[in-house]
């Protein structure tokens, strides 16, 4: 049977990595932990569970300690995992199952907002997935790959944010980042964007992600990832000593996000309208 090697990298996550860890414990031939140094009990709680402890050096994303701790990893398969989640047991039957296909060397996993279904690659076999050195970087792969169907047995369980504090405190520090490689790519600000880019941003999750089937949950999220949108591009507009420009044109592009409003409310009217004459014909 192949050995599967489950990759965590951690920092102060004392609150999650109990959880995680059991979830795997019966998985896993071997835990890596790469470590940035955490201040709380992380590591004590990881080496409990006869984890393999590693330290990188801190780093505000978390791309350059992944490839780090993968060159850790001894085994045949290798499953990454964020501190704050959880694999079902449904789910490590199904993982283990997966090893026995000789022909794929790696699978991405796929609910509404563009989270769900959200495919990312999480287990492969050792040598064929390597990441960029970028923020949210698209892993590079060798090989064939799969995407799991998007069920909720195949489904990863992910305690993202526990509250809306934590949600700025990411959204500040990867905005910080994304602004940055934004001028390096040689992006200037233009007023615009700020007002376009976070609009766009909330139709993609809310309408075309169909996160208004969550409902508060969604539009609040919705929103939040609108507003980090919006941060990224005036923290260019900081960097550029806030030059200032002329917006007389501010109702044009008010006018082209109410229009892309409405369009993307009557389609989303439109499909729930289709829903209910499904389940009245089926009643």
């Amino acid at each position: 049977m192949a050995k599967i090697s489950v990759v965590i990298n951690t920092w102060n996550e004392q609150q999650n990595i109990k959880r995680c860890l059991e979830s795997v414990k019966e998985l896993a031939s071997e835990i890596i932990i790469v470590d940035i140094y955490s201040t709380d009990k992380t590591v004590e709680i990881a080496k409990r569970f006869g984890a393999k402890i590693f330290y990188h050096k801190f780093t505000s994303y978390v791309e350059p300690a992944r490839n780090f701790a993968l060159r850790k990893a001894k085994g045949d398969w290798i499953l990454i995992l964020d501190a704050d989640e959880e694999i079902p047991p449904d789910l490590a039957k199904i993982l283990k199952k997966l090893t026995e296909n000789k022909k794929i060397n790696f699978y991405k996993w796929i609910k509404h907002s563009r989270w769900w279904p959200d495919y990312v690659i999480r287990f492969f076999r050792r040598g064929s997935v390597r990441w960029s050195e970028k923020i949210h970087s698209v892993p590079l792969t060798r090989g064939e790959g799969k995407d799991l169907e998007p069920k909720e047995i195949n489904a990863f369980i992910h305690y993202n944010y526990n509250s809306l504090s934590q949600f700025i405190e990411r959204m500040n520090r990867y905005t910080n980042i994304q602004s940055q490689e934004l001028i390096k790519s040689g992006y200037q600000f233009k007023w615009q964007d700020i007002l376009k880019k976070p609009m766009e941003e909330f139709l993609s999750r809310f309408f075309a992600g169909e996160g208004y089937k969550d409902g508060i949950h969604g539009l609040v999220l919705a929103f939040l990832q609108a507003f980090s949108e919006m941060v990224k591009y005036l923290k260019v507009w900081e960097k550029e000593n806030f030059i200032e420009q002329d917006i007389g044109s501010y109702h044009e592009i008010m006018e082209e996000n109410i229009n892309d409003y409405l369009h993307w409310q009557s389609q989303s009217a439109n499909l729930i309208k289709k829903i209910r004459l499904k389940i009245k014909k089926k009643i």
